[in-house]
Order: C-alpha cells, then sequence, then structure tokens
C-alpha cells in the first residue's frame, strides 16, 4: 500500500427491514385469533399445530420450548394473564420477522429486490427455516433458476388433516400470493386477499404445510453406475504341450482297482535313529610276536 493511501474499512450491513407488503400478507393469512373473547384484550390460542399462539401467529415458548397440548392452557394463560393488544401483537410480529429474515439472507446467495425477500420471508414465517434450508425453491433460486423457484412455492400447500396428506385452499392461496410477490406481481389479487366471507374465505391459522421433500416424493440423485472388474485372463498352456484333462475322481477310483493298488492313506516315516559315537579304546594293543627263523636247505649229494 502507497504512503498516505487511506486504509479501507469494511462495515457489515445492517439487516434490512422486511417490506410493509410482506408483513401485510402474513396478517392476511395468520389472523389475530383471539383465545377468549368474553375478555377485552386478545388471549393465546391452539393453532392447529397444537402449540399455544397468541396474536399473529406467535408461538408461546415456556422454558426454551413451544408451549404445545390442551392440557398446557393454564400454563398459556399464565404466560399472558391479561391477554395483549393489537399494538403489541404488532411488536412481537416485528420480533418474530427478524430471525426470518436473517436467515433468508444468509441462505440465499442470489440478489434478491423487496418483492423477492418479502415474500421468502413470508414463506420462511408459515414452513420454518429448516425446511426452507432443505427445499428444492432455495437449490434453484442460488442455481440462477429464478422462474423456477417461484413455481415451487405452489409445492407447499398439502397438510395432513385426520391423518390424510391433502391440499388445502388456505394453503393454496397463500403460496400463490408469495409467488406473486416473488415475481412482482399483485399478491392480493393472485391470493384472493379481501374476499368477503359470503364467498366463503375466512381468514384464520392453517396447519402447517408438510414438505414436499418429504419420503412421499423425495428427489432421488442419480447414483453413478459401479464399473464392472474384468476377469482375470485364463493361464495357456506351453505350445509345444498339449493340455491335461482333470481325471475325475471315479475314474482315478477304476484305475486304482485295475492296476491291483490300493489307495492307501500314506503315513509319516519313522523318524532316523540318533548317530552313536563310537567308544574310545581303553587297552594298549600287544606287540606283534617276532618270526620265526627260516630254514636252510641241506645240500646235494652227488650220485
Amino acid at each position: 500500500m502507497a504512503d498516505g493511501e487511506p486504509l479501507a474499512h469494511t462495515h457489515a450491513m445492517p439487516l434490512p427491514d422486511v417490506p410493509l407488503a410482506a408483513v401485510e400478507l402474513i396478517k392476511s393469512f395468520e389472523g389475530i385469533p383471539d383465545g377468549d373473547p368474553s375478555t377485552v384484550n386478545i388471549d393465546a390460542y391452539l393453532c392447529p399445530a397444537g402449540v399455544w399462539t397468541i396474536g399473529w401467529g406467535h408461538a408461546l415458548v415456556d422454558r426454551g420450548a413451544q408451549l404445545k397440548g390442551a392440557a398446557n392452557r393454564p400454563r398459556a394463560r399464565a404466560l399472558y394473564p391479561g391477554g395483549i393488544t393489537r399494538a403489541q401483537a404488532q411488536l412481537l410480529l416485528q420480533a418474530d420477522l427478524i430471525p426470518r429474515c436473517a436467515s433468508v439472507l444468509s441462505l440465499v446467495k442470489a440478489p434478491l429486490d423487496d418483492g423477492a425477500l418479502g415474500a421468502l420471508v413470508a414463506f420462511v414465517f408459515n414452513v420454518g427455516s429448516a425446511n426452507f434450508a432443505a427445499s428444492t425453491l432455495l437449490r434453484r433460486l442460488n442455481a440462477g433458476d429464478r422462474a423456477g423457484a417461484a413455481d415451487q412455492f405452489l409445492a407447499w400447500d398439502k397438510a395432513r388433516v385426520d391423518g390424510v396428506l391433502k391440499a388445502l385452499a388456505g394453503l393454496t392461496r397463500r403460496r400463490k400470493a408469495e409467488r406473486a410477490m416473488f415475481l412482482g406481481q399483485d399478491w392480493r389479487a393472485a391470493g384472493a386477499v379481501g374476499v368477503s366471507r359470503s364467498r366463503g374465505v375466512l381468514p384464520g391459522p392453517l396447519p402447517v404445510p408438510e414438505s414436499p421433500e418429504s419420503p412421499e416424493s423425495p428427489e432421488v440423485p442419480e447414483v453413478p453406475e459401479v464399473p464392472e472388474v474384468p476377469e482375470a485372463p485364463e493361464a495357456h498352456d506351453a505350445p509345444d504341450q498339449a493340455p491335461t484333462k482333470a481325471r475325475p475322481p471315479a475314474a482315478k477310483k477304476l484305475a486304482a482297482k485295475k492296476g491291483g493298488v490300493k489307495a492307501v492313506a500314506a503315513k509319516p516315516a519313522p523318524p532316523l535313529p540318533a548317530a552313536v559315537k563310537p567308544r574310545a579304546r581303553t587297552t594298549t594293543p600287544k606287540a606283534r610276536p617276532p618270526a620265526p627263523p627260516a630254514k636252510r636247505r641241506a645240500p646235494r649229494t652227488a650220485r
């Protein structure tokens, strides 16, 4: 770096605000049921997923875990004994959207405009960050397939009712609204938001959609074929030798009978005796006797 050149400082970008259109979309489909209409304020209610909720989809947490089940009604009321006001419900919703927005920005690698960011935050608010992280929607978006990612919103419109997985009209409308917002279109028209009760569309909590990435319809990756191992080449005999055929066991027995030889199992050879060391001589050899003197012949006499 040259002398006098200013140092470059990098600052982390602050978390952007969730677009107001996304907040309105969430309010339209979450609704704000009152668990006890007899009171002035808004009280907790049990959502279709069995979680105690208050305001616009704010799940009650007790000792680090979501409070579930009808048996926990007293505990749910104890957490908010006097209920909450509508303004307080708004604050709870805004606080809940902050971690969802951070999750979207950490997972998405493609550029996002306000419409796409708002649609994804609303989507994650409903299905959860873990489902979004494992979704085909995210994979296609990060791969640059924006149109394919938009169509994936529509796959998340099924939930289990009485143990049966089926598409629900409320979830279908919500997914269409999110898709339209993602593409910069009129999300209210796409989701039929604002339709009067006379047409049968009522706001209120809906079951949590089931992931289309479940074992019932998974995307199975292609498994590469394992190459076959070539067989070892057979050994060939020398050219000047004819190949010998192995004689079957029956033929061997017949040949042994013809030759008069009975096949007997070979016995092991007996061990060789240990070498005997010659005994040393203990007596002195006797002297050889002297040879007898030679006899002289008698002289011959004349006849």
